[in-house]
């Protein structure tokens, strides 16, 4: 009987897209810090979000870089205008799904609500626009980054 390794399942490809991941993630992570960005954790996120992704890179990144841009916006303003409340948060829950529908971009729908209940539901120190602001910077420099990455070295199925 042939005993199998634990690392005998681990493929070219495996490796490739761990160390592709790897790099992504560290790099946005790097430069969001370099950057002063308060929560830069969401700028790696964004690059694992997006180089990990089952859809291509470039829609899955214009996708999260457009609803991070509208739930940004429409967070900023409710914050703005009105106190938290569940009312509220439903209300922008639900314009985030139609200005995503409007703008022609149905898959940003579940980043744009992601965003807006980030900068409405977590307590902030600073104004919402600032807050809404680093997150759009944050995630934006994560999905930059990802696909930075996947252009200089993309991942072949067969590698």
């Amino acid at each position: 009987m042939v005993r199998k390794g634990i690392l005998s399942g681990i493929t070219r490809y495996v490796v490739v897209d761990s160390l592709r991941t790897t790099l992504a993630a560290v790099a946005s992570m790097l430069l969001a810090r370099q950057f002063r960005l308060p929560e830069y954790y969401w700028a790696p996120i964004s690059a694992i979000v997006v180089i990990q992704s089952t859809i291509p890179p470039l829609t899955m990144g214009w996708q999260r870089f457009v609803g991070t841009a509208l739930g940004a916006v429409v967070g900023a303003a409710l914050a703005t205008w009105f106190r938290q409340s569940t009312p509220v948060y439903a209300i922008g829950i639900f314009l985030c799904g139609l200005l995503a529908w409007l703008v022609r971009a149905g898959g940003a729908y579940r980043f744009a609500a992601i965003t807006l209940s980030i900068v409405l539901l977590i307590s902030h120190t600073s104004p919402p626009w600032i807050v809404s602001m680093h997150r759009f910077l944050e995630v934006s420099l994560g999905i930059a980054v990802a696909l930075v990455v996947t252009v200089v070295w993309p991942l072949k199925k067969t590698a």
